[in-house]
């Protein structure tokens, strides 16, 4: 009975036990969203925690089984039905390289691979080395790569890479001469080819340790029977607001770090005949951080120009002492980079020829600068004036 009473007192459409709704902990936008978190959190753990620095691209496996020199010949002439599923026959030239000879098991067929070992590369360094008139008893290995060092049997660097034939340097003591450095190359690839290409092989080129790959242009200076220099950054006296570059030569490093440095530099080409300064004004006045300069490229046979920017440079007597080869540059040739002021310096240099016997002069490689040296080079010889490579000038200057 009193089911019934409450029945009937119950509102009308109403059930008499109301259903219970399914309710989740979370929203169809919640799930969504922890979805889209797992997929970026498992992307980012893939991408950071993979290794493959391929990049994904496709690799294909090959593996190759070693096989005793005694069983190469069977190897390679057995039945394509009683071979494995690949193999490789490795057979050794006598310059190192080896020959791989990969067989398809299923099909018979065969592709040799020449790969380069040890033995040959050493070959190919050699073989580059004579080209470029490199001489291998003169390099000495460094952390760096190879510097120049004094050969066993007295031969330097300084008269191996010498330019001038003893029929100039006989010529030249009968009669005043000129060098022309040439400085700032490597850096500039039009401007070097220029200077290589557009003038006389007499003149000499100066070359600084910072291009990409300096050697190449060295290999070509040398290949047009130019004398080559290799240029030191040096500390200037507004360093570090006129900052030659890396590896600079500085008055507040200790003489292991400058030497560490000049290394670095001397092994960037090889083939010069000797150093010059590239700015430094200060650290050419400087005795005790000159000095161990000085002393370890005369321990390596190289010579050394002071471009003569700084009048109380200390590297002609530091030179003087250890019996090196030295000049030092009397003008710079573009100082006031303009036809008519180029041209008036030119005129005294060989006014200070005449009058010495010797004079050398420096110039950068901007076009001008290049088209007047060219255009007075060409009459130089008819006004009783020769033109040599530095080394020469340095040998007369020394016999004087």
């Amino acid at each position: 009975m009193a089911d019934t009473t409450e029945d009937l007192s119950m509102p009308l459409g109403q059930n008499s036990a109301p259903r219970r709704r399914l309710r989740f902990p979370f929203t169809l936008p919640q799930a969504a969203g922890f979805l889209l978190g797992s997929i970026l959190v498992v992307f980012l753990g893939f991408v950071f925690f993979n290794h493959d620095p391929l990049g994904g691209e496709p690799v294909a496996r090959v593996v190759i089984r070693h096989t005793p020199v005694s069983d190469e010949k069977s190897a390679a002439t057995r039945p394509a039905s009683q071979q494995p599923d690949s193999a490789a026959v490795a057979t050794r030239s006598a310059t190192g390289q080896k020959t791989i000879t990969i067989i398809d098991g299923s099909s018979g067929s065969r592709q040799d691979v020449v790969v380069a070992g040890p033995d040959s590369d050493a070959a190919d360094a050699r073989s580059e080395a004579a080209a470029t008139g490199i001489h291998q008893r003169l390099l000495e290995k460094s952390r760096y790569g190879m510097i120049p060092v004094v050969a066993a049997d007295g031969l330097k660097a300084f008269k191996a890479y010498a330019m001038g034939t003893e029929a100039d340097r006989a010529k030249a003591a009968t009669m005043p001469v000129v060098a022309i450095v040439v400085s700032g190359l490597g850096i500039g690839t039009t401007k070097t080819i220029d200077a290589i290409m557009k003038l006389p092989s007499a003149v000499t080129l100066a070359f600084t340790p910072y291009s990409s790959d300096p050697g190449k242009l060295v290999e070509q200076a040398r290949a047009q029977h130019h004398e080559v220099l290799l240029q030191l950054p040096m500390e200037p006296h507004d360093y570090p607001d006129n900052d030659p570059g890396p590896q600079t030569l500085l008055t507040t490093l200790g003489t292991d770090q400058n030497i560490d440095r000049l290394r670095w530099q001397l092994s960037r080409f090889q083939g010069y005949v000797g150093l010059t300064n590239f700015m430094g004004a200060r650290f050419v006045t400087a005795v005790a951080a000159m000095q161990p300069i000085i002393r370890e490229a005369a321990k390596r046979g190289l010579g050394y120009l002071d471009d003569g920017t700084a009048p109380t440079s200390v590297a002609g007597q530091l030179a003087k002492g250890q019996a090196m080869p030295f000049i030092k540059a009397d003008l710079t040739i573009d100082a006031v980079p303009t036809s008519v002021e180029i041209d008036k310096t030119l005129a005294r240099l060989e006014e200070l020829a005449k009058g010495r016997g010797t004079a050398v002069g420096m110039t950068s490689a901007l076009p001008v600068s290049i088209d007047r040296v060219g255009a007075w080079i060409k009459g130089l010889e008819s006004r009783g004036v020769m033109l040599v490579p530095l080394t020469t000038a340095m040998l007369k200057s020394k016999s004087n």
